[in-house]
């Protein structure tokens, strides 16, 4: 995958008022501001005060429609929460809310963990461990006033994410989405009610930094919310399928569980990787089933791909029923192949110049390919779904929205015992979506999903 370009460009006028704003918060000179190339606008800064120079990093707002909590001030507020109980996350200097930027302290690091030897990655592993467990012990009211919810009962606990992404989905949805709808209510039918104590979490955990050989902070509480800890056992194994965490995962649950002198629920934990994968999925489905003009469409559209890999692997690990063994696809070209075959040609003769520019003709190039494996096999896996959904509601469609609009509109009112005929089907249609998708670039990412091991084999 390629990085991501911005997808919130702050023009020079509000890059001006950021620089004015740091000077006026440091009393110093703004000496050097370094773009980073990714979705979310942010810059190392450096900035010289009485002849010493210390560098800052400045976290801008995301931008697009797919923000859960929109209120960049939320995350500063709670990391300096967080800080102030003496957490290793970066301090927080100011805010500024126009354009939105937290300026803080940038951390020394890398998620890079190649060059360390395996005894120094069991000691950052059990550090990093140390530090959630005491993130996980602290009182939850200080978050509260920050604007953190707090849910009350274990089935809020347990759901607290899905409660928050309910209303962004709802808004942003943009198509029949069969599968989530279905796993919106298994997982209501099927909370673990005997987990009914709320932590602080970050809930898109696993980031950190290292640096010469030790850990240095956490960062990224975007998402971070009160509820159920092993939230963040889940979403750190989730992560560590594509940024590896440096000590294997059933290693940091021990550490885990030394620290904080209780076993992990393992169960849970896959119920919480099905939660994640599923309020990922939604975060981004509104945009990648219609793109608004800006989004970094390659990466929603390998995220999008990847949860839902996520999502049938968990499903299949709680319900016990498999997942579909399909044939494989039959090789063949799309009538569009000539035409696509030039728009590449084109694509790559076309000069650009700095890394922003480079990232997004490599998207391009991504979407090109994605577009050719549905040009050579999208009719075929369309009209195979289309017969499946007509066989099991009992009435013929000739469009696949028609088709997954009634399939939706069947699981909205279906019973339990239903639950293993809708597992098949709907993993089928997505199986078959991966066959399509996963030789491209953008569809790497998901045939190399695995459901986290939490325990030693």
């Amino acid at each position: 995958m390629t990085n991501a370009a911005p997808l919130n460009n702050y023009d020079d006028a509000a890059v001006g008022r950021i620089t004015a704003f740091v000077e006026q918060l440091t009393g110093g000179k703004v000496v050097g501001l370094e773009r980073l190339v990714r979705w979310r606008p942010s810059w190392f800064v450096e900035v010289e005060t009485e002849g010493t120079v210390r560098r800052l990093h400045l976290r801008g707002d995301r931008g697009g429609d797919v923000s859960i909590f929109p209120d960049l001030k939320r995350e500063a507020d709670v990391i300096a929460v967080l800080h102030g109980h003496g957490l290793p996350v970066p301090e927080i200097y100011g805010y500024l809310a126009d354009p939105p930027c937290i300026v803080m302290e940038a951390i020394e690091g890398t998620r890079d963990f190649s060059a360390l030897d395996a005894a120094t990655k069991s000691a950052i592993g059990r550090v990093y461990m140390r530090a959630v467990a005491a993130m996980h012990r602290l009182p939850v009211e200080p978050f509260m006033a920050a604007g953190v919810h707090r849910p009350e009962g274990a089935e809020a606990i347990a759901l607290v994410g899905l409660d928050a992404y309910m209303p962004h989905y709802r808004r942003t949805k943009s198509r029949p989405e069969p599968l989530l709808e279905f796993v919106i209510g298994w997982l209501r039918r099927n909370v673990p009610r005997h987990r009914d104590r709320a932590s602080f979490i970050q809930f898109d955990s696993g980031q950190y930094l290292v640096d010469q050989g030790a850990m240095t902070k956490l960062y990224d509480f975007e998402f971070s919310m009160i509820g159920d800890p092993l939230v963040d056992i889940a979403t750190m194994g989730m992560r560590n399928s594509y940024e590896p965490l440096g000590a294997p995962l059933p290693e940091l649950v021990r550490y885990y569980e030394e620290a904080t002198g209780e076993p992990v629920d393992h169960d849970a934990v896959v119920f919480h990787v099905l939660q994640f994968s599923l309020l990922g999925t939604m975060q981004f489905t509104g945009t990648v089933g219609k793109p608004c003009p800006g989004d970094p469409h390659s990466v929603y559209l390998m995220f999008d791909l990847a949860l839902r890999r996520s999502i049938l692997l968990a499903l299949s690990h709680l319900t016990g029923d498999p997942l579909p063994d399909l044939p494989p696809l039959e090789q063949r070209r799309g009538d569009n192949a000539p035409l696509l075959a030039k728009l590449v040609d084109t694509l790559g003769t076309l000069p650009v110049t700095g890394e922003a520019a480079e990232a997004h003709k490599a998207q391009v190039a991504e979407l090109i390919e994605w577009v050719q494996r549905a040009d050579d096999h999208g009719a075929e896996m369309i009209a195979r779904n289309i017969a499946d959904v007509s066989a099991l509601l009992g009435r013929r469609f000739d469009r696949w929205v028609d088709a997954a609009e009634a399939l939706e509109a069947h699981i909205l009112k279906a019973g339990p015992e239903e639950d293993a005929v809708l597992i098949t089907l709907l993993a089928t249609i997505e199986e078959r979506r991966l066959q399509l998708f996963g030789p491209t670039k953008l569809g790497e990412a998901a045939c190399h999903v695995v459901l986290p091991a939490t325990r030693p084999d």
